[in-house]
Parts: C-alpha cells; sequence; structure tokens
C-alpha cells in the first residue's frame, strides 16, 4: 500500500485523503493549524465541483447547511442605497442556480466527519524539509518524527511550504492582483436578514453578509495596495484598521468588531502560476498549485474537483503499473483547462464580478470520468 503525505487538513487537502483512501492508499495528512479550523467566509461550490460532493455522498448535508440569501443592496459612500436586487448577489451569482453557498467552517466539519477509516490527521505540526531518493519522500518535520512517503502532496495554500521546499521561492510564481483582503466574524449590529450590503468608497470597500441564522455578520474588507499584506496577523490587522478609519460608513461599529474579532484574516488577493504542477514524487494541488483567488469564486471548486481528479489519476496509474509520473501528467493535462478559464474569471472584470455567461462556461469545463 503506497503512503501519501499531504501537506494541509484544507478542503483540497480533506477531500484528496477521503478519495486516497477509497481507492487504497494510506493518506497521512499534516496540518499547521492545532485542530479543525472553524473560521473562514462564505464558500461556493457549482458547477462540477457539486458531482465531486454527490459522490462523496455528502449532498444532502452540504445543501442542509447552505446560506439563503434573498438578494443584496449596494450602497454608496455615506451609506445610501444605490441599487438592489433580490435576483443575484456578488458572492453567489444568481439565487435562482444550481450553486451551493456554504461557510467554509461549516464544509470542513462535514468533509472531516466524513473521512474514511485510514486516513491519519496530525495536527500542530509542519514539514520542515523534503529530499527524494530512489526510496522515496524523506520528510522532517517541525514536532514529529521524520518518516518517509511514497508520494507528496502539497495542498497548503497560496503560501505553500511544500511548493516553497520542492520547487523554489513563492516570488516566481506569485502574481498578486494589486488587491488585499481581510475577513473577520461579528454580531450582527446591521440587523440583516437574509441580506448581503456591499459598499465601496474609492478603492477600498465591504461585502457584508449574515450567517448562522442572522445571528453573526462575516464582514470581508478589501483595498488595492502594492504593499504586501503583513504576515503578523496583529500588524495586519492595525493596517486593516487604518483604512478603516478613512471610511465614513459605520466605521466606528466596524472598528469596534475588527478589534474584538477573534478570527481575523488577512491576505494578498494573487494568483499562482507554474509551467509544471509536480518534480519528482511531489505534486501541487489546488491553491498551492494553481490559486485562482477569491476574486474569481471558484477556488472551492479548483481544490474539490483537483482532489478527485488526482487521487482518480494516482489509482489508475498504480492499478496499470503506469507509475506516479504518468498520474501527475495525466492529472495535470486535465486540469490545466479548467484551471485557466477559472482563473480568468478573476481579471475579466476588474472591480466587479466576472460576466455571467463566463461563469457558467468556467465551472463547468471539465468532465470527472476520464476517457
Amino acid at each position: 500500500m503506497q503512503n501519501v503525505l499531504v501537506s494541509g487538513g484544507g478542503i483540497a487537502g480533506t477531500v484528496l485523503a477521503h478519495w486516497l483512501a477509497r481507492r487504497g492508499f494510506a493518506p497521512t495528512v499534516v496540518e499547521l493549524a492545532p485542530g479543525l479550523r472553524s473560521g473562514g467566509q462564505a464558500v461556493d461550490i457549482r458547477g462540477v465541483a457539486l458531482d465531486v460532493i454527490e459522490r462523496t455522498g455528502l449532498t444532502e448535508q452540504v445543501r442542509a447547511v447552505r446560506t439563503r440569501m434573498r438578494g443584496m443592496s449596494v450602497l454608496g459612500a455615506d451609506g445610501t442605497e444605490l441599487h438592489r436586487s433580490e435576483e443575484t448577489t456578488y458572492s453567489s451569482g444568481r439565487l435562482d442556480n444550481g450553486d451551493v453557498e456554504l461557510l467554509r467552517g461549516d464544509l470542513m466539519e462535514i468533509l472531516y466527519g466524513h473521512t474514511p477509516a485510514g486516513v491519519e490527521f496530525v495536527h500542530g505540526d509542519s514539514i520542515t524539509s523534503l529530499h527524494e531518493d530512489a526510496h522515496g519522500v524523506h520528510a522532517t518535520f517541525a514536532h514529529g518524527q521524520p518518516r518517509t512517503f511514497d508520494l507528496v502532496v502539497g495542498a497548503d495554500g497560496l503560501h505553500s511550504r511544500v511548493r516553497r521546499l520542492a520547487f523554489g521561492p513563492e516570488a516566481d510564481c506569485l502574481s498578486p492582483l494589486g488587491t488585499h483582503v481581510a475577513i473577520f466574524a461579528a454580531d450582527n449590529f446591521l440587523g440583516l436578514e437574509d441580506w448581503q450590503v456591499w459598499q465601496r468608497d474609492g478603492d477600498a470597500g465591504y461585502g457584508i453578509y449574515p450567517v448562522r441564522d442572522n445571528t453573526e455578520l462575516r464582514i470581508v474588507f478589501g483595498w488595492a495596495s502594492d504593499t504586501p499584506v503583513e504576515r503578523d496577523p496583529e500588524a495586519a490587522r492595525k493596517t486593516v484598521a487604518e483604512r478603516i478609519s478613512t471610511l465614513p460608513w459605520e466605521r466606528t461599529r466596524l472598528l469596534d468588531a475588527l478589534h474584538r474579532s477573534t478570527d481575523f484574516y488577512a491576505d494578498v488577493m494573487a494568483q499562482i502560476h507554474l509551467d509544471s504542477w509536480s518534480v519528482g514524487r511531489t505534486v501541487l494541488l489546488g491553491d498551492a498549485g494553481y490559486c485562482a483567488s477569491p476574486l474569481s469564486g471558484q477556488g472551492t471548486s479548483l481544490a474539490l474537483v483537483g482532489a478527485y481528479v488526482l487521487a482518480e489519476e494516482l489509482g489508475r496509474a498504480r492499478d496499470s503499473g503506469a507509475g506516479h509520473r504518468a498520474a501527475y501528467e495525466r492529472y495535470e493535462r486535465r486540469m490545466r483547462p479548467f484551471v485557466t478559464l477559472n482563473q480568468a474569471l478573476a481579471t475579466e472584470n476588474p472591480g466587479g464580478p466576472a460576466a455571467e455567461e463566463s461563469v457558467e462556461r468556467a465551472k463547468n469545463a471539465i468532465v470527472l470520468d476520464a476517457a
């Protein structure tokens, strides 16, 4: 039985481990966080990614916790309503489509709870080195004992440690999009009821929507800047506070929510572009290999589909005796066109959502059953 080291216990890594275990592999998932991450914004599952959820047996659970938005309002700098829609929202598109929007934390709980036997999770640790030879990949860890694996998968996000160790510096493949984002939770001090508000003032603005039966808000604050976001959370929080302080609408309560938040997150909006997603026995998955950025609205779908396709190709190559190189090549050949179309959604309409036709084309631009 081949053992596979998966770096990153997010959506991509957890789904990959699920399908690897079902196909007879022995996956070990190493995750830096001490436990399951419960925070995060609303994410979308669209098109072919819904088929992955169906095949994983989770459709009913996922739809049960979806958001129930009735529409949205677009506000001016002073909070005056400029536009409203009961047909579409910026976060999830048309409300009458078959896509599913839900909180990332809810999706992770479902995925984690459905993990089959045979998957080993190691929380609170990270990979410190990878050395490949004829016998496999020798990995060392910040806390655990060194181990050897047949294969390694980097599913550890935009700032992937595996990618840095196996492929080189992040600067060689990261393409900033000139925008930054901060996400944090708050009590529903705006009294929103299944309704989003979007507000922009110059090069900064908010998307705010209620969750948890309208008891909480998720606040997504974006601003244009060419200066990298501080990786230290408190330094980043200070930067965000300074930007919010320049905006007039709900400034006091939003600043208070920012300072009180316990799940604050901020990062650059960027994409990852690599000539190849694999080297030797190591391969990249999801944001680590082909981040489209949250501006695309397709990061979760790319993670779900990529994980399914990679597991399928590894199983097929093992059964045929073709080896991991053949699996990696087929995985990349199948996923590249899908990734390209979805990355393009983030740049098609700077400052606004991509066209509905572009989203429809991109979200269905792959088939799960390989020829």
